[in-house]
């Protein structure tokens, strides 16, 4: 089954937006097991909006169309529709009424340039849109169901989500419903990770996915919702490969440190020196995390003198258990200084600290570079955590000195 999307608008083209409602659109119709098999985009231009629309309708079963439905003159959607199909427009006095009690419930006449909306092909049918005046509608063009839709995303989320959704499941009621567990990882490149799992054998019906984006990779796994037992099986499997290096399964990293925080009733306090106060407000996106939180500290390298440059790592260690104990939380986090392309992290605890030294292996812009190194921090948090060995292995960085403390010989 190919089902296809394609969003109109120069907006869109141009970049001048992001399109939040493509990517939405392909997770809640993956979710319902309808999952794209191509997106388009066309600006407001008649001849490119038919030539693609003929073209959808070509190599699809079904083809969602969004935008386009408004009331002014680049608002080209259903005429568009009506030229592909070579059939007439015709005016919906249903929606017109429906726009004109729209308008008189807001104490205000409608404009003659909203009739444009219920201009529709002739052998469409009115798809309802109870918060807006863009009428969507629903047509077959060739052999594919074409669905028309407006671009607010608030319209558009309504319509997908009711009589859409609706419709799908009642022509197509055998489609297999496909899920997706996420392997979040760290430390890993995608060229390594595709070459550890090259030679595994996935049942029938699965198949493996990326994401990639600093500082994780996210291995998909994609296969029917049932049986559950194979599901868990695969997953499993492809986690004993790379368990050194997935930092959360469905949830993300940042998530999970949040209900492991919960779980042992642990707060939390952090300092950051190279990392400019990113470790602190990315963990506190999180509510749980949030929520067991105490102070932060950000402190300036230039005016920062009281650590000692000698010994990067000790000082790192220092100031650890100087924010543990001034701030009295749990733990402590810390990144320290950033030198030579070598950087510090370090954590606190009641059981003692434990401190590592790492270099990076190549030159990162300045934000870049914060993510990374305030991942590598979250993940030292993490192993604590989970109770698992405290010194992560990064391919992209360089562990250049590692150090615990037991509790016994911290002052």
């Amino acid at each position: 089954m190919k089902i296809a999307m394609l969003s109109t608008g120069e907006e869109v083209l141009h970049g001048d937006i992001v399109d939040t409602n493509a990517a939405w659109l392909g997770s809640v119709l993956f979710e319902n097991g309808f999952g794209l098999t191509k997106r388009a985009t066309v600006g407001d231009n008649l001849a490119p909006l038919v030539e693609e629309l003929l073209m959808l309708s070509f190599n699809n079963d079904v083809v969602i169309v969004n935008g386009g439905l408004g009331p002014t003159s680049d608002d080209l959607t259903a005429e568009a529709a009506a030229q592909a199909a070579d059939e007439p427009l015709t005016q919906n006095a249903h929606w017109v009424e429906r726009m004109q009690t729209f308008f008189a419930s807001r104490g205000k006449e409608m404009p003659t340039s909203n009739l444009k909306q219920a201009l529709l092909p002739a052998s469409a049918t009115m798809i309802d849109n109870p918060i807006g005046t863009a009428c969507g509608f629903q047509m077959m063009l060739n052999d594919a169901v074409f669905y028309f839709t407006p671009g607010v995303p608030r319209e558009f989320k309504k319509m997908v989500e009711g009589p859409i959704l609706s419709d799908l499941k009642a022509r197509f009621p055998n489609v297999m419903k496909v899920e997706c567990s996420r392997l979040y990882t760290f430390g890993l490149s995608e060229s390594g990770i595709s070459q550890t799992l090259a030679d595994v054998s996935l049942p029938a019906d699965y198949q493996l996915g990326y994401r990639s984006y600093l500082p994780f990779i996210e291995v998909k796994v994609f296969g029917p919702a049932e049986p559950l037992e194979t599901r868990i099986k695969v997953v499993g499997l492809i986690h004993r490969l790379l368990e050194q290096n997935v930092v959360s399964i469905d949830e993300t990293m940042l998530v999970h440190i949040g209900h492991r925080l919960d779980e042992r009733a642990l707060t939390l306090s952090t300092a950051e020196i190279a990392s400019n106060g990113y470790l602190t407000a990315w963990l506190k996106s999180e509510s749980r995390i949030n929520a067991r939180f105490g102070p932060a500290w950000v402190l300036s390298e230039q005016q920062n003198h009281a650590l000692d440059d000698s010994d990067p790592l000790a000082a790192a260690l220092a100031l650890a258990g100087a924010t543990r104990e001034k701030c009295q939380t749990d733990l402590a986090l810390v990144v320290g200084k950033l030198h030579d392309n070598q950087f510090t992290v370090a954590l606190s605890a009641i059981g003692g600290e434990w401190g590592m030294i790492l270099e990076l292996t190549r030159e990162y812009e300045v934000s870049d570079r914060n993510k990374l190194m305030s991942a590598v921090a979250a993940d030292l948090l993490r192993r604590f955590l989970e109770k698992k060995p405290m010194f992560g292995q990064y391919g992209f960085l360089n562990n250049k000195r590692e150090l615990f403390i037991p509790n016994s010989l911290v002052k």
